[in-house]
């Protein structure tokens, strides 16, 4: 499982992100590799999954088969319940 993190810049929310989702997956014990990186960049980046903010959703949703659009990008509840709804059980 590929994980890609998506902001404007590539170093802020997608970084946030990314540490947020890894702390989730391993106290869930599931095994996935994730990336932040910038919406331009991300286009041509191959995953499984992509995690945004919702405002840079409308330039993912083409792009990709599975996006997960967070609303509170500090609320680690939301971030959890939307990324374990996507991943194989």
């Amino acid at each position: 499982m590929r994980i890609v993190t998506v902001c404007g810049m590539g170093f802020g929310t997608s970084l946030m992100l990314k540490m947020t989702i890894d702390d989730i997956l391993k106290e869930e014990g599931i095994k996935a590799s994730t990336e932040a990186c910038d919406v331009g960049s991300a286009k041509s980046r191959q995953a499984d999954l992509v995690v945004a903010s919702t405002d840079i959703g409308k330039h993912l949703l083409t792009s990709f088969r599975k996006v997960v659009l967070i609303n509170n990008l500090t609320d680690k509840n939301e971030i959890r319940a939307k990324l374990l709804a996507e991943l194989p059980k």
